[in-house]
């Protein structure tokens, strides 16, 4: 478990990294001698468009110097993640990793735990506009779930009557202050003893619907690999809320295409769908307090933020094997306005800093401290870019091309097209204007820096409930 200070400080750490990181290669930089410049190059372009250009390009070894730093960290990063992986399959300390794959696989060897069995939880607070959406995608379900089971947390709205008249169960949270994870907590209080180990239990939450075949799948991958103690879903954003929408889906777009290029790793078992054994579920409320943070007893750990980011980071400090393939998708809401898209954001943020600040710097968690500090580092970079260009388009009377740059533009919008091209025209278009998306990228530094401001003075947090609203899409009269 990670020292106490780690919690606290977190922020302060990963910002004095990507500060130091920026200001060595900016040394490097700076320390080679400037190239003389020369006056730029007119050129007539379709014989009426009059350019100006500049050939200069940095010096061959500060080109070869940020390729190799870059490949360097890139496939370190990946090497030790493979490591720590292949620890975790071989491993049998029962103590450290009790999920390890050698170890599941030899308590289970020999014995038939039945057929694969699906309870779907949905915690659900005042979500009567989605609820019927979500119920009805568990229903067209090509391997329908075997029980369905709504946790009302102190719902004030229709959700419990509209989920009985469904015809699913409804478990009401009693005296709960701990809002999702506190509410699950109870409901898994419920249902865990009585799950066998191929009683498979889903969580999922009651703004998401599944695409046809989820299920399906999930239930095939459970049945033919005993080790495997959770499925992840991908998600996809929900149609509507106009630039704002596109933004989200495209960010959506090219987190399910990284996944799908590691080949299912999984980075965040996410809430919207994920799928677990009922034996990582124990396991996990049994090493809380002893090995993992959290109170003795939980499965999700109530102080967490993000309670879907610290559940995954404590099945993969147990070793547990998981996977988000494919052909698992969801589509999931979208927040309708800049407000409520910066209060999910900070929420997300702090939760990523927290989690890996209670869990400290292990084989298990040094993807997500290198993800923090490469975010960091982002902040500078396209902080300064920006900077710059502004800077340089205030400053000179005639705009000068830079072939060079040019190139590496050109490269940079390829990439931006290219993974999202599974969104259709609008998600294309929007790549290929860059700035919308560029500006979006601030926005998200903004909530970054204002994570690790809070954090590190201590401020409160809050989960800041948003209230679903009908897209154009589910309210065509609108």
């Amino acid at each position: 478990m990670g020292a106490n200070w780690l919690r606290r400080s977190v922020g302060i750490v990963i910002a004095t990294a990507a500060i130091a990181a920026a200001v060595a290669l900016w040394a490097v930089v700076g320390s080679s001698a400037p190239q003389n410049g020369e006056a730029p190059t007119i050129a007539t372009l379709f014989g009426v468009w009059q350019v100006f250009y500049d050939p200069i390009a940095p010096a061959p070894r500060l080109i070869l110097a940020a390729v190799a730093l870059a490949a360097f960290f890139a496939i370190g990063i990946a090497l030790l993640e493979r490591r720590a992986t292949n620890k975790s399959r071989r491993s049998i300390n029962m103590h450290a990793t009790p999920l390890a794959p050698k170890i599941i696989m030899a308590s289970t060897r020999g014995t038939f735990a039945g057929e694969v069995t699906v309870t779907v939880l949905i915690p659900a607070h005042n979500e009567e506009v989605s609820l019927p959406l979500t119920l009805s995608s568990l229903d067209a379900q090509s391997h329908r779930p075997e029980r369905v089971i709504v946790v009302a947390d102190n719902c004030t709205d229709a959700t419990v009557a509209l989920a009985r008249q469904h015809g699913v169960e409804v478990i009401e949270s009693v005296g709960n202050t701990d809002k999702k994870a506190g509410a699950l907590n109870q409901a898994l209080a419920q249902i865990l003893p009585g799950q066998g180990d191929n009683d498979i239990v889903m969580v999922m939450d009651a703004d998401t619907t599944l695409d046809d075949g989820f299920l399906e799948a999930a239930v095939a991958r459970f049945t033919y690999d005993r080790a495997l103690m959770a499925v992840g879903g991908l998600f996809y954003g929900e149609e509507g809320f106009g630039l704002l929408g596109q933004l989200q889906r495209n960010e959506y777009l090219r987190y399910s295409r990284e996944i799908a290029r590691r080949r299912g790793r999984v980075f965040v078992l996410t809430g919207t769908a994920s799928m677990f054994r009922p034996t990582a579920l124990r396991t996990i409320a049994e090493r809380r307090g002893v090995t993992i943070p959290g109170r003795p007893g939980d499965v999700y750990d109530t102080a967490a933020l993000t309670e879907d980011n610290e559940l995954t980071i404590a099945l993969k400090s147990l070793g547990a094997l998981m996977t988000s393939p494919a052909d698992c998708t969801v589509v999931t809401e979208l927040m309708p306005t800049p407000g409520a898209l910066w209060k999910q954001r900070l929420r997300w943020q702090r939760g990523a800093l927290e989690n890996i600040g209670a869990y400290g710097m292990t084989l298990a968690t040094l993807r997500y401290w290198a993800q923090q500090l490469g975010i960091g580092y982002s902040v500078i970079a396209l902080t300064a870019f920006l900077l710059l260009m502004a800077i340089t388009a205030l400053a000179v009377d005639d705009w000068v091309w830079f072939p060079f740059w040019l190139g590496l533009g050109t490269v940079f919008l390829v990439e931006r097209v290219v993974t999202v091209w599974k969104g259709g025209w609008r998600a294309r278009l929007l790549a290929v204007l860059i700035l919308p998306e560029l500006l979006f990228d601030m926005f998200l530094n903004l909530v970054y820096v204002k994570g690790i401001i809070d954090i590190t003075l201590g401020r409160q947090a809050s989960w800041d409930h948003v209230a679903h609203q009908l897209s154009a899409q589910e309210n065509p009269g609108a």
